[in-house]
Formats: structure tokens, C-alpha cells, sequence
């Protein structure tokens, strides 16, 4: 009994200690109580749930037909709220605090919320190269079960928790970029529900408009319920080489090269400073040297960036083994750096061995405790963004972000940027390397203020004819929204297909200057 009356005492005292303090108060500025106590084993029963879920359902080969009924169950939905008089604009009824994105979506308490449920793994033809999914399935489940039968998909983005339709409405990006493009350019077919409740499928020959304006459209055109995606045969391994880079100048020249360099299947920088930045080049093998392998995603190993920059520290190169799968997640267990704020001492080693194993807690479950307070401080001191830069501007680019947030690490990733019709395309008419510029943290410049210094940047990337990733806080005007992106195909389909009594705008759902 000592042990159960020494829990309950110490539960009693730590309940108190809210109770003085103030719940806002612990949350704050003890957030890794929380998180180290609640939603860490929280994320672990939501791990295991979905993963168990969809081995069942793949192996009992039931998907497709319940997928067949669920589809149809949407086209009611919509069907009734036509019969209804359309007097709302409609989404997809998931909670937004469900969503990867740290914004907010308020317009889920206006709008007629859709049901979709919808998380599958349809099929597999390795045929044709190509998997089925539907709009709710993740990269974890993808990874899992592509590779457990040696295929992967082709641009990977990194965080477990993505899903297809968010990638596909929004977009996604992984450091095969550089050959593959963004992970709208490895979809083949879109299959979505219209503002009139019919089931319509769309490829580059099949309604190939609407298969151009569906990516970046955040849900404006229909709604997902299946997507078509091409897929390679995979390999065991990845052999990375580390290669620390002093010197702007040539940190974006060797950048440039290695992504220029398609004989490099995985390209990536990590920047620790305006003039310090690791590179890595990688390919896949089917071998590997047994004394540099490296198990990178254990649960028990250092954070992956914390990794890279010892070669920094030690001004040494090095190359490596990963297995495939723990190198596309490589990432996920710190989200990039960001667990540093939320956890200070998650990368300790007695840390990493006792509780490693539950980490990350779960972005969705992150947003669903943090309250407003935490919002607005997040909001005020905190940046993530993703600028999408053409390579040639990337020593300017670097520069104005050190000069505008001075935020480090900046991921640095390479993709390919076909010419094209849609919302997102090079401004000529011949394919244009980019580099995606990934800020994520505490910005240390003096009198830092979250809307000036975004819009600054903002402004930038528009000079530049960059873009500027959706799923982030975007502070642009409508005239300022629409001469970064393309919006011509966009809106006469909007037009065509009556999408404007269906759906908000792209700009008025995802922009902080019109959301309600």
C-alpha cells in the first residue's frame, strides 16, 4: 500500500500546485509537465489503435468496400444540405485541432461540416506502380505498409501524422524533391466529391483542369475521397554523407550543386547559423557497412539535427547507413527542432531510454491542450513557416530571413517546380529548380512582431516569384495573396463547377486578414 499512498499523495500535492498556480500559469511555463504526463501515453494508445486498425483492414482486404459506402454517405451529406437551401458554405466535419497545422480554423463552427471518414490504404498495384489511398490515411501507415512489401512512395514527406489530403489540398515536399517535385507531382488521379453531390474522377488526361487546380486548393473545388499515387520499388538502406559548409556563399553554392546532381536520391541542409549549414546527399542501397549503420530512429538515439550538427562541431564528414524507413522519419521523433521548447531536456540521454519510446506526442493532441493563451504567445514570439524559393535567390533569401527572424535551424530543402496551369508554377514555361526554406522556433531578431516581420518576408518571396507553404500563418491581403499564386484556372472552375456557394475561397479560408 506505502507505494499507492505515496501516487496518491503526490498526485494530491501536484493538483494543489494547479490549483495555486492556475492552470494557465502550469501551462505555459511548465507545458512538458503535461505533456510528459498526459499526452505522451496518449499518443502512444493513438499509435497503436491506428496502426493495429489498418493492418486488420488491409490483411481482411475490406477497405475498398467500405470505402464504396462511406463515399456514398458524403454524397448524401452534400445532397441534403443542397435540399436544405445551401445557406452555408460546407468543409470537412473533422476537428480542426485534429489538423497538423498550428492555425486554427474557426470557420469549422460556421460552416456545414461533411463528414469524412475516411483512413484507409485501398489497394496496392504494383502493376501498374501505383497506391490507392484515401484522403485520411497518413505517411506513418504509408511507410509502414509500403515498405513492409519493398515499394515507398517516391516523395515521402517527413512527419508521421501527415495526411494524403493534406498534402494533396496543400503540399508536401521531402529531399527527392529535387527529382520527383513536390508530392502534388507523384499523384496521378484525384477521385472527389463536387458541390452537387457527384463522384468524379480526374487525371492529366481525365478533367484535367480540375487535376491541376485541386493541389493548394485547401478544399475549395470538392472534397477528396481517394487518391491515386505513384509508387518505386524500395531499398533497405540510405547511405548519407555529412558534409559541414562554412560561409554563405559557399553553403548555397554546394547546395545548389548537390541538388543540381540527380545521381543524388535524397538531398537536405540543415543551417545552424547565417554561415554554418550541414549537407546531406543520400542514395538507396540494398547494402550497407555493418560499422556504419546507423539505427537513427530508436527510440533511444539523439535527435536527428542534434546528430547532424556534431559533424558541424567536430568539422569532420561522415557517411552513414539508415534504414529507409527510420530515414524518411528521421525527423518526426523531434518534430524537426521544435520538441526543444516543449521538452528542454528531451534529448538527454536518461530521457531518451526511460520515456524516448512515447515521443513525439502528438501535434493534434498539442494543439487540443494549448489554449488561447499559449495560442497568442505562440502566435507573438513563435514562427514556423516554409518559404518555397527558385535556387538562384537562396543566398538573398537566407539573408532576409536571418535579417526578419533570425530563427536557426532553417531546413533547407530542394525540389523541382515543373511549368504547369495550376495555382503553384515557375513564371517561364521550362521546369525551375527551388529550394524550400523551413523556419521553425523562437526568432532572436530585436523587436520581433509577428505580423510586420511575416509580411516582410512575404513581400519578399512575392519580389521573388516564390510561394509561400498555406498550412502557416499567411498575413498577405487578397491583391497581395493573388499575385503570389495563379489563380485564373482556379477560379473559373470555381465558376463552372459552383464551388462559390459550396466553399469558401482559398484566401478567405487560410488567410489570418479575412478568416472570421
Amino acid at each position: 500500500m506505502d507505494p499507492l499512498l505515496y501516487l496518491g499523495g503526490s498526485l494530491l500535492l501536484f493538483l494543489l500546485w494547479i490549483k495555486v498556480k492556475g492552470l494557465d500559469y502550469v501551462i505555459v511555463h511548465q507545458r512538458w509537465i503535461f505533456v510528459c504526463l498526459f499526452l505522451l501515453p496518449l499518443s502512444v494508445v493513438f499509435d497503436v489503435y491506428y496502426y493495429v486498425r489498418t493492418w486488420l483492414i488491409f490483411k481482411m482486404c475490406s477497405a475498398p468496400k467500405l470505402h464504396d459506402q462511406r463515399v456514398k454517405d458524403i454524397q448524401r451529406q452534400v445532397r441534403e444540405w443542397r435540399k436544405e437551401g445551401g445557406k452555408k458554405h460546407m468543409c470537412t466535419g473533422r476537428p480542426g485541432w485534429l489538423s497538423v497545422s498550428l492555425r486554427v480554423g474557426k470557420y469549422k463552427n460556421t460552416h456545414k461540416n461533411i463528414m469524412i471518414n475516411m483512413m484507409d490504404i485501398l489497394e496496392v498495384d504494383t502493376q501498374r506502380q501505383v497506391v490507392r489511398v484515401e484522403p485520411l490515411a497518413n505517411m506513418g501507415q504509408v511507410t509502414a505498409l509500403l515498405n513492409s512489401i519493398g515499394w515507398t512512395l517516391p516523395v515521402l514527406p517527413e512527419l508521421d501524422d501527415l495526411t494524403v489530403g493534406g498534402l494533396v489540398m496543400g503540399t508536401g515536399i521531402e529531399s527527392s524533391s529535387h527529382i520527383y517535385g513536390l508530392f502534388q507531382h507523384i499523384c496521378v488521379a484525384y477521385e472527389l466529391v463536387l458541390a452537387d453531390g457527384s463522384l468524379v474522377r480526374c487525371t492529366e488526361e481525365e478533367n484535367s483542369d480540375l487535376f491541376h487546380a485541386v493541389p493548394w486548393s485547401c478544399g475549395t473545388l470538392g472534397f477528396l475521397v481517394a487518391t491515386e499515387i505513384k509508387i518505386v520499388p524500395a531499398k533497405a538502406w540510405v547511405k548519407l554523407r555529412y558534409e559541414p559548409v562554412r560561409g554563405l556563399e559557399n553553403i548555397c553554392k554546394r547546395f545548389t550543386e548537390a541538388s543540381e546532381n540527380k545521381q543524388n536520391s535524397f538531398v537536405e541542409g540543415i543551417q545552424y547559423s547565417l554561415d554554418s549549414a550541414v549537407i546531406m546527399t543520400g542514395t538507396m542501397t540494398d547494402h550497407a557497412e555493418p560499422d556504419k549503420i546507423n539505427r537513427i530512429g530508436l527510440y533511444f538515439k539523439p535527435w536527428f539535427f542534434k546528430h547532424v550538427e556534431s559533424y558541424l562541431k567536430q568539422d569532420c564528414t561522415g557517411v552513414e547507413y539508415i534504414p529507409l524507413r527510420h530515414y524518411y522519419h528521421r525527423h518526426t521523433r523531434s518534430i524537426f527542432w521544435e520538441l526543444q521548447d516543449i521538452i528542454p531536456f528531451g534529448n538527454n540521454p536518461v530521457f531518451r531510454w526511460l520515456f524516448g519510446w512515447m515521443v513525439p506526442p502528438k501535434i493534434s493532441l498539442l494543439k487540443l491542450t494549448q489554449g488561447e493563451t499559449i495560442r497568442r504567445l505562440y502566435e507573438q514570439h513563435h514562427v514556423v513557416q516554409d518559404m518555397m524559393i527558385p535556387m538562384k535567390h537562396l543566398q538573398a533569401a537566407i539573408t532576409r530571413f536571418h535579417q526578419d527572424i533570425n530563427v536557426y535551424p532553417l531546413w533547407l530543402c530542394p525540389f523541382l517546380l515543373p511549368p504547369g496551369k495550376g495555382m503553384v508554377h515557375p513564371k517561364g514555361q521550362e521546369e525551375e529548380l527551388h529550394v524550400d526554406i523551413g523556419a521553425y522556433g523562437e526568432p532572436k531578431v530585436k523587436h520581433f512582431e509577428a505580423k510586420a516581420s511575416t509580411r516582410q518576408l512575404e513581400k519578399f518571396v512575392r519580389e521573388v516569384h516564390g510561394f509561400q507553404m498555406l498550412y502557416a500563418d499567411v498575413y498577405m491581403n487578397r491583391e497581395e495573396f493573388w499575385e503570389m499564386f495563379d489563380g485564373q484556372l482556379y477560379h473559373r472552375l470555381r465558376n463552372e463547377l459552383g464551388c462559390k456557394e459550396a466553399f469558401p475561397e482559398v484566401y478567405n479560408k487560410i488567410c489570418k486578414s479575412a478568416r472570421h
